[in-house]
């Protein structure tokens, strides 16, 4: 197995001639974009598609179709082409899709000659997008590798091609959908890789499963689809061979006599996360899966390079289980209620059982079998319930400090590393039918997103804290402590944290920052101070993006910090004009990839004042909320997900320790 990539992700290429396999739940068309060292595509006769299946180096299929197969030598491509685009579109016209977030994930995977798998990469997060841009190869310094993009348009394939630099994008988009809707919907073929990408050969697309990125997460409602995994029960895990093939996703309803679903052959759909085993392989004296036990849960038992990126696909993969068994749990429950009302309406309805000791009889029945149906799921919830809860006993204490909740022995011997790490921990999940099993809540770093942590009232905080100020300054504490936890898992003097607080409400909170001497400069307050400090930053990610498009990084002035940096604002929009709210926007749009992330502490209920000035840097931003709060949704199912934020106990000296051994490795410096 290959590497398993997310949103961003590079992996080195060890073979030159490749076949990139696509599995989409739906017709799709794909093709593939040659461009220059800039990205940019000389003309349409750089363009890969249906209509022109062929190019020296690459070719693709002539049809839409849900699974392809496209055939890439890199050494056949032109010298001028350093970046093949491998793009997918839904065709024009499709009926009941609006965008990739209403159809299933598209997987996508890069093999050599005989199939050897090198990388993969599952399309999640997507929604009103028609075309995304779905995998780059590209030339470094003389070796090729594969970087998994997910760069959707929602104005389809026009949008995509216009921001590789076609001036006829429009034109070129149209005889791409004319030329792939010409045949039928299949499976399109390619040649293999060891044969060259002139030769033709068939062959079923792969079913994959669909991991989900820490960049697929958005606030949402309990409507809205959330990330989630397939569901699967956590017994069913073997962990003596490899994951089993996964299967589409469908509600697991118990058949009239409250056995396995009836539209399932083998049985119970088996909702177990596709690419984790969970489990070592029997020993002679624990049991096994053969004898009807679960195997015993290993901390790192997942795919990936390293330990940290085992235990970090882990976590998710447990996340993905618990989301997947849950909604199998309700949706068998909602079964049983559904046929009791079913059931008690025919008896209404036949006269021979509305009244008297035969209707009394029905009914009890009806309720019966209802109580039968829902015990026999919650019994199955259960057991995959403790299996998850066994693993997360063992997977917690193995967390790295970037991962670790802040009373994890962990931080007892904690050093100042000397490597970024690939994760943080932003706080804990649950659901309410599973309120014993807390599953961190992890994100990729550098992070893609800034965070917004609501100061306001929210269901929870409405119960147990409706002081407006308590509220702000305990958000002020989830900040800091987010802060100090990115300080900590960084090198020394590669993370920054930079504070803006007009009021100076947030000066208690900050404390531990301040009175170890880590934050970058005292905290900018009033509007004066405010504008001054943007404009700033504003400098610094201009200078930096226009160093890196130029090649020049190392001709930055002086005085540009290159350090990571997070701009923590207190009490927003307070203390900010209209031209200072717009460098903010222009922060959050482009600063994340040169280094600048926000976290902004306001309380959304109170910037109804202005209007949808700031509506766009609300969407922009992961919502956090000081108290529990069930407002994040999956996006497998679509739950609702309470979250809690990750805080030090209140008489803990963690944190101050952890702070002290930062500031005192700078002071080295």
């Amino acid at each position: 197995m290959g590497a398993e990539l997310v949103r961003g992700q590079n992996h080195p290429l060890s073979h030159v001639r490749l076949e990139i396999r696509i599995s989409a739940g739906v017709p799709v068309l794909t093709g593939l974009t040659l461009g220059d060292e800039h990205g940019m595509v000389h003309g349409r006769q750089w363009v890969a598609h249906a209509g022109a299946p062929a190019l020296p180096g690459v070719e693709v299929p002539r049809q839409v179709a849900a699974g392809h197969r496209l055939a890439v030598d890199l050494d056949a491509l032109p010298e001028a082409v350093h970046r093949v685009d491998v793009f997918l579109a839904l065709p024009a016209g499709t009926a009941g899709h609006l965008g990739f977030g209403a159809v299933p994930a598209p997987h996508t995977a890069v093999s050599g000659p005989g199939g050897t798998e090198l990388a993969c990469y599952t399309l999640t997060g997507l929604d009103t997008e028609t075309a995304v841009i779905a995998l780059e190869l590209y030339r470094r310094q003389g070796a090729w590798k594969v970087r998994a993009m997910g760069q959707g348009y929602a104005s389809g394939l026009p949008a995509l091609l216009a921001d590789r630099g076609l001036t006829d994008a429009d034109d070129l988009a149209t005889a791409i959908q004319e030329a792939a809707t010409r045949t039928l919907p299949g499976t399109a073929s390619v040649p293999p890789t060891d044969a060259g990408p002139r030769t033709a050969s068939a062959s079923a697309p792969r079913t994959s499963p669909t991991p989900p990125p820490a960049s697929a997460w958005r606030p949402a409602t309990a409507s809205q689809p959330a990330p989630a995994s397939p569901p699967a029960t956590a017994s069913e895990s073997s962990a003596s061979g490899p994951p089993k093939p996964p299967r589409p996703y469908h509600p697991q309803t118990p058949g009239e006599d409250g056995g396995p679903d009836p539209h399932q052959p083998g049985g119970p759909v088996d909702y177990t996360h596709p690419r984790r085993t969970r489990g070592l392989p029997p020993s002679p004296e624990a049991p096994s899966v053969a004898d009807g036990q679960p195997a015993r849960p290993v901390a790192g038992d997942a795919v990936g390079w390293s330990m940290e990126e085992r235990l970090y696909n882990q976590v998710w993969g447990m996340f993905e289980d618990l989301a997947r068994t849950t909604a199998a749990y309700r949706s068998a429950v909602d079964f049983a209620d559904s046929r009791l009302e079913k059931e008690l309406d025919q008896t209404l309805a036949d006269p021979r059982t509305r009244l008297g000791t035969a209707g009394d009889a029905a009914r009890e029945a009806a309720h019966a079998r209802r109580t039968q149906l829902a015990g026999q799921a919650r019994a199955a919830f259960d057991r995959d319930l403790a299996q998850l809860i066994a693993e997360a006993e063992v997977v917690e204490p193995a967390l790295p400090p970037a991962c670790a909740r802040w009373d994890s022995p962990v931080w007892h011997a904690y050093r100042v590393p000397a490597e970024p790490p690939m994760a943080l921990r932003l706080g804990d999940l649950h659901l309410p039918e599973s309120a014993p099993l807390r599953i961190p809540l992890l994100v990729r770093l550098p992070l893609e997103r800034g965070l917004w942590i609501d100061s306001g009232p929210s269901g929870a905080g409405a119960a147990h804290l409706t002081d407006p100020a308590e509220l702000r300054n305990l958000a002020m504490s989830v900040a800091v402590a987010l802060a100090a936890r990115l300080l900590a898992v960084h090198p020394a003097g590669e993370f920054t944290v930079r504070v803006l607080d007009p009021a100076g409400a947030g000066t208690h909170a900050l404390l531990p920052l301040t009175r170890t001497g880590l934050l970058a400069a005292p905290p900018a307050t009033g509007a004066g101070g405010v504008a001054q400090a943007l404009e700033g930053l504003t400098r610094r990610v201009d200078l930096v993006q226009m160093a890196v498009r130029g090649g020049a990084a190392e001709s930055l002035p002086a005085d540009v910090d290159i350090a990571q940096q997070l701009l923590i604002v207190n009490d927003f929009p307070h203390g900010f004009d209209d031209r200072s709210v717009t460098r903010l926007r222009y922060l959050a749009d482009e600063g994340p990839a040169v280094g600048v992330h926000l976290l902004l502490i306001a309380n959304r209920a109170e910037t109804t004042a202005y209007g949808p000035l700031l509506d766009p840097l609300w969407r922009s931003l992961l919502r956090l909320t000081p108290l529990p709060d069930d407002h994040l949704a999956d996006p497998w199912i679509g739950h609702a997900w309470t979250y809690e934020p990750s805080l030090t106990p209140a008489v803990d000296r963690t944190l101050h320790e952890v702070l002290t051994e930062v500031a005192r490795v700078r002071a080295k410096q």
